[in-house]
């Protein structure tokens, strides 16, 4: 399965960007998503799975969830907004992480892309960073990356420039 994978919107998405999701198979979204159109936006081009961040309103919390937990590919995945990372995960997380042993953690909140193991925790940490242009990161990105036989493989970091700027470039990780 292919995943394109976003976060920080902040009620920003760029039509012209939507060609990036075109070989997925569903977009994830690790919440902050801002304006509630974006999720129509966003199921007008693939499936989806999003759940909600901290500036997201009622009426985006209701259609979304604070948590996901679910299996692709026999990988059991964990997505919600505010986690932290590997050694540095807040004790809700950490909580969760322990009792449902996901193979794979993405969250967003941060700003900053990461994509780290978790050795003590045995897993796989992914933040896509900000596809949006509110925040102090100073370039927007998003993930994609295939998930076959519990793994993730073939993960692409696309730039999508800096804020107020439409520069895009893709960069390719083949783990």
């Amino acid at each position: 399965m292919k995943i394109g994978l976003l976060s920080d919107t902040h009620s920003y998405f760029d039509d012209d960007v939507a060609h990036y999701f075109e070989a997925c198979d569903e977009i994830w979204h690790a919440g902050d998503i801002g304006d509630i159109t974006l999720i129509d936006k966003i199921n007008q081009l693939k499936p989806s799975r999003i759940v909600y961040g901290n500036i997201d309103d009622k009426a985006v919390r209701l259609c979304t969830n604070k948590n996901l937990f679910f299996e692709i590919e026999g990988l059991h995945i964990f997505m919600t907004h505010i986690a932290g990372y590997p050694g540095k995960y807040n004790k809700r997380v950490t909580e969760l992480i322990k009792k449902h042993k996901p193979g794979l953690v993405i969250c967003g909140h941060s700003h900053i892309l990461k994509v780290m193991p978790d050795k003590e925790l045995n897993h796989l940490h992914i933040n896509p960073g900000a596809f949006g242009h509110h925040g102090f990161h100073r370039i927007r990105t998003m993930l994609r990356f295939e998930i076959s036989k519990a793994r993730v493989k073939e993960l692409e970091v696309i730039e999508l420039g800096i804020r107020g700027r439409k520069n895009y470039r893709k960069r390719q990780n083949n783990s």
